[in-house]
């Protein structure tokens, strides 16, 4: 269970009783984090998910909080943060930063059809929209630099038939930095996996995890979501999946012809942020009791990327 910090009943308890939601009926940690602390917290007024966050600066909190803030009030399904009886939304428990959200209803998708994949790519677009004529400032703590500085020092943990793709993705990364840069911007999610949207029935109900967020080219963001959302267990791209995204995203964004060119390019740098990453976790957890992801899956599609097929639709 990816808990890092277990609670007692009675220190959850003090926690709540602020926001003026009733007694505390339940809890329980949620499994399916790989980062942060989560619990599911039953109230007498509703369903909540309490956040302790595991890592990361106390100063980016503010910038999540007012994201979500932002996104909750453009009528996006977002779990903003609630607030104390005396206006508090960002508070401690166990010495963490913990925040209180509203539970969402609906569940992940673990199979994805067109449909799905259209809902995404149309919630990815409104997400964006929301942001893009003035991004609120944070850089990725992940971004570019860090590929480029990370990379390296991982080379050193790889078998040797790997270090060729690793050596060509660090390469593409350092030459195509400034355009990738300059491409339309807004704040984006930066983890739109299938784990982080609920869904009930045919409909999306909610995305959850803002903690990648940032603010950076829009195109980073949907490659991200099509790589987990329209990958084959081959790596490859399923087309139907990919076409059913691109199509929705661009029926409410058109794509700009800048765009259009780097898209191999930034399918295969979303792949290479996850493999580094992944890579990472998998060494600083190794034997714990903690959720940790398969590096070999976005080494896997790095590979398929090398060769994209599916062009964006409708670039401007």
């Amino acid at each position: 269970m990816s808990v890092f910090t277990p609670l007692e009943r009675h220190e959850l308890e003090t926690f709540v009783a602020p926001y003026g939601l009733g007694r505390l009926l339940d809890f329980q940690g949620i499994a399916e984090g790989s980062e942060n602390s989560n619990f599911f917290v039953s109230m007498e007024q509703g369903e909540y998910v309490l956040t302790l966050v595991e890592r990361g600066q106390m100063d980016d909190l503010p910038f999540f909080i007012e994201l979500l803030d932002v996104l909750h009030a453009a009528d996006l399904p977002v779990p903003y943060a609630l607030r104390t009886t005396d206006g508090q939304a960002l508070r401690k428990l166990a010495e963490k930063p913990a925040l209180l959200q509203p539970r969402l209803p609906g569940k992940h998708v673990q199979e994805p059809n067109a449909h799905h994949c259209r809902e995404v790519g149309t919630l990815l677009a409104r997400l964006h929209l929301a942001t893009c004529k003035s991004p609120l400032p944070r850089p990725s703590d992940r971004g570019l630099e860090w590929m480029l500085e990370k990379g390296p020092e991982l080379a050193l943990q790889l078998p040797d038939e790997q270090l060729p793709l690793l050596r060509e993705a660090l390469a593409e990364v350092a030459r195509l930095k400034a355009r990738l840069l300059a491409l339309p911007s807004a704040n984006l999610h930066a983890d739109l996996f299938r784990d982080n949207v609920l869904f009930d029935g045919p409909h999306l109900t909610g995305v959850i995890d803002f903690y990648n967020a940032f603010a950076g080219p829009m195109l980073y963001d949907l490659a991200i979501a099509v790589n987990d959302w329209c990958s084959k267990e081959d790596g490859t791209l399923d087309p139907q999946l990919t076409q059913a995204m691109l199509a929705a995203y661009s029926a409410k964004r058109p794509f700009r012809a800048a765009e259009a060119e780097l898209w191999p390019a930034m399918l295969r740098i979303a792949c290479l942020r996850f493999w580094l990453s992944r890579l990472i976790a998998a060494q600083a957890f190794a034997g714990q009791q903690v959720l940790i992801h398969d590096p070999e899956v976005f080494r896997r599609r790095l590979q398929a990327r090398r060769h994209v097929q599916v062009a964006l639709p409708f670039a401007l």
